[in-house]
């Protein structure tokens, strides 16, 4: 966007462009989101800055109006696939927090020192500022949304101490933890006896009833609880394992959680975001594709679709291999069968749960479990030990063509799951999945070329959003069901997933 551009989003208050960028004021030395309410700065008191953290260090402090911070994610970082989007995609998931800028710029295949002046040059910011605004972002989070202590907020946002947690929120904020908290609305608060309850910011259109149906139908009994209104599932985070539920009700999404470390907090909430893509720019996106006659019914009957991401991209790609020319049901009964087996018990929120397996006991166990084709099962386990011992890499933070050639190089993995692993696990908004059965019955319901080039060809008038395409086209393949890929395709065709 221009500065024109970003000026008339200001001057109009328009809450899309929250999230995107920040306003920063030289006269009144604080920055905001574009829909602030206060009065319009004039044009030449106002620089805008790609984050937070850039505003910052350039020496403005966040509106206590408006509160940035508060905002939805930008939608930049799944649209770009840069370094500086990775960088950003692996800072939310607080690697910077375990391993420090050496072990985020090793990841990135960049020396600190460059990884720094290339994020500063490009955001404003260099990685420990960004994950600094980071950790304020999630202070901020819990001293509105909880009654923890500030020591534990402080531990649970990432900080190294109390008094470092005290210094950042005033600089930022211009606010104590204390007065910070007591600027909370009537309600914010409604802690449960299971552990933290936050409200998740989202743009709207949003379709929640889409994203529980593809969650529910594919929900593992012990790992994973799905229905109309909620979503639920364990997961291994850094420190320890964690239980985390998603409920939408009265135009609210609110994340109830429970974790064996507080410190697990701020990457449970990232990892709950992308897995509900919550910082998506839907308008934009429905916009584009609604400007195709084929779909301007379908998607104006359906605003605000999503594409559901993964709170473990290790575990995503067992499940799409194990789905593999098998239907969905099938799918979930082979996967049940592997998490009773080799699942970790655990109890949180006062109940007994089941971790998905470890990729070291699938490698090692799976094929005593597992059931289908020798050469299929022997993909699998290799694949669960290449991931265990770090030789097949798969991260959110991820080159998307890196990713692709490396999933390639592995035995039993093909295009299709290869492509279905970058949406779903960087959340590459880009893809379309050409030899998918269901998605192609869709195509054919909407008036477009259902054959694998023709589709091809058609889609490639929806880029950059053919990944949402996709989830149209699957939403029209099932009919008035909700569901997800491959939902028409037939058992025993091997270009579709049980995922």
């Amino acid at each position: 966007m221009t500065f024109d551009e970003r000026y008339r989003a200001i001057s109009s208050r328009d809450s899309r462009f929250d999230g995107q960028f920040v306003t920063a004021v030289r006269s009144t030395g604080i920055y905001c989101r574009p829909s602030c309410p206060a009065r319009t700065p004039k044009q030449a008191n106002v620089t805008f800055y790609p984050t937070s953290a850039a505003a910052h260090e350039a020496g403005y402090r966040a509106c206590k109006r408006c509160l940035p911070e508060a905002a939805p994610g930008s939608p930049d970082w799944n649209l770009r696939g840069d370094v500086a989007a990775r960088a950003m995609r692996l800072i939310a998931d607080g690697v910077v927090e375990r391993e420090g800028v050496p072990g985020l710029s090793t990841r990135l295949g960049y020396s600190p020192r460059h990884l720094t002046r290339l994020l500063a040059a490009e955001l404003g910011a260099g990685p420990l500022a960004l994950a600094r605004a980071h950790r304020a972002h999630t202070a901020r989070l819990l001293l509105v949304g909880t009654d923890l202590p500030a020591a534990d907020v402080a531990f649970s946002a990432g900080f190294a101490s109390v008094r470092q947690f005290n210094d950042t929120v005033r600089e930022v904020f211009g606010l104590t933890p204390t007065e910070l908290r007591a600027r909370r609305r009537a309600g914010d608060a409604e802690r449960t006896p299971a552990g933290i309850d936050l409200a998740l910011p989202y743009r709207e259109p949003f379709d929640p009833a889409g994203l529980f149906a593809w969650m529910g139908v594919r929900a593992l009994a012990g790992v994973e609880s799905g229905d109309r209104v909620s979503f639920a599932r364990t997961l291994r985070l850094p420190r320890g394992a964690a239980w985390f539920r998603l409920t939408h009700a009265e135009g609210r999404l609110r994340l109830e959680a429970s974790l064996q470390s507080l410190a697990d907090l701020s990457p449970l909430v990232t990892r709950a975001r992308r897995l509900f893509d919550l910082d998506a720019d839907p308008l934009a996106i429905d916009e584009a594709l609604g400007a195709h006659p084929e779909l301007s019914t379908h998607v104006a009957e359906n605003p605000g679709i999503r594409l559901p991401g993964t709170a473990d991209p290790h575990e995503l790609l067992i499940r799409a291999m194990v789905g593999q020319q098998i239907s969905v049901s099938a799918a979930r009964t082979h996967l049940t069968r592997l998490t009773d087996a080799l699942g970790e018990r655990v109890v949180l929120a006062g109940e007994e749960r089941v971790l998905f397996p470890t990729m070291a006991a699938i490698a090692e166990q799976g094929g005593d479990v597992l059931r289908g084709p020798a050469a299929r099962i022997r993909a699998i386990t290799g694949a669960a030990a290449a991931l265990a011992s770090g030789e097949l890499l798969l991260t959110t933070g991820d080159d998307a063509a890196d990713q692709r050639a490396a999933l390639l190089a592995m035995p039993g993995i093909g295009p299709w799951t290869a492509d279905y692993v970058r949406m779903r696990v960087i959340g590459d908004p880009d893809v379309v999945l050409t030899g998918d059965v269901a998605l192609r019955a869709g195509a054919a319901r909407a008036g477009i070329p259902s054959d694998p080039r023709g589709l091809a060809e058609w889609a490639a008038r929806a880029a950059p959003w053919r990944s949402y395409l996709s989830m149209h086209l699957w939403r029209l393949a099932a009919g008035p069901a909700v569901a997800g890929p491959v939902a028409a395709a037939r058992p025993t065709d091997p270009r579709r997933s049980g995922d």
